[in-house]
C-alpha cells in the first residue's frame, strides 16, 4: 500500500475480527516509530505489547473500554522524558511528547499498511495501568493501542476537514495566498 493510501485509509477500528494478528507485523510497525523525528537525538517512545488475556481486559478496565477485550494484542506506548528534560528543561517535557505522537503516527501507518486496525485510545487511568504494566514513575503512559483485524470494512470515507478550514497564509487571518510580488531587478 502506498504511503498516501494509508494516510487516507487509516481509521479508528472499535470491532475486531476473532482472528489473531501475526505479532510479527505488530513489532514490524513498532519499527517504523524509530524513524520518526527526534528530538536531541534522544529517542524516548517505548512500546510495551501485551498478549495476556487477563492483562488486555484489565487495560480495557483502565481505560472504560469494553471493546478493548475483542482485541488479541494491545500495545501501550510509553515515553521517558527524563534526558530530555535534562536537556531542555520544561520542553522536553514537550518534546517526548511531539516525539511520541509522530513515532505512533509512523506506528499507526504501518499498522494500516498490513491491513491491521487499531483505535488509538487517549483516555485512560495511568496510575492503573502503570501499576498492571509494572511502568515506573518517571515514564509517561502516551496512549494505548488495541490491535486485530477489523470486523467489517467501512464504507468509503469522506474527508474529514475541508482543507479549506485548516490552510491559512503568512498569518492566522489570511485564507488566501497572495499573488507573489514581481521584484525588479
Amino acid at each position: 500500500m502506498q504511503l498516501d493510501k494509508a494516510i487516507q485509509n487509516r481509521h479508528s477500528v472499535r470491532k475486531f475480527k476473532m482472528q489473531a494478528p501475526d505479532w510479527r507485523d505488530i513489532i514490524e510497525a513498532i519499527d517504523s516509530a524509530r524513524y520518526a523525528p527526534i528530538a536531541g537525538n534522544n529517542f524516548t517512545l517505548r512500546f510495551i505489547v501485551v498478549s495476556e488475556k487477563h492483562l488486555i481486559s484489565e487495560l480495557a478496565r483502565c481505560c472504560q473500554q469494553e471493546f478493548i477485550n475483542e482485541a488479541k494484542y494491545v500495545v501501550v506506548a510509553c515515553s521517558k522524558p527524563g534526558r530530555l528534560i535534562s536537556s531542555f528543561g520544561h520542553a522536553g517535557k514537550i518534546y517526548a511528547r511531539q516525539q511520541a505522537g509522530a513515532g505512533i503516527q509512523n506506528f499507526l501507518l504501518s499498522l494500516t499498511q498490513k491491513n491491521l486496525s487499531t483505535c488509538w485510545i487517549g483516555f485512560f487511568v495511568e496510575r492503573d495501568i502503570k501499576q498492571l504494566l509494572h511502568i515506573p514513575d518517571d515514564v509517561d503512559v502516551e496512549a494505548v493501542f488495541p490491535i486485530g483485524y477489523e470486523f467489517h470494512k467501512p464504507m468509503t470515507r469522506k474527508h474529514k476537514i475541508d482543507l479549506d478550514g485548516i490552510l491559512l497564509f503568512n498569518d492566522y487571518k489570511n485564507k488566501k495566498m497572495k499573488k507573489p510580488r514581481k521584484i525588479n531587478v
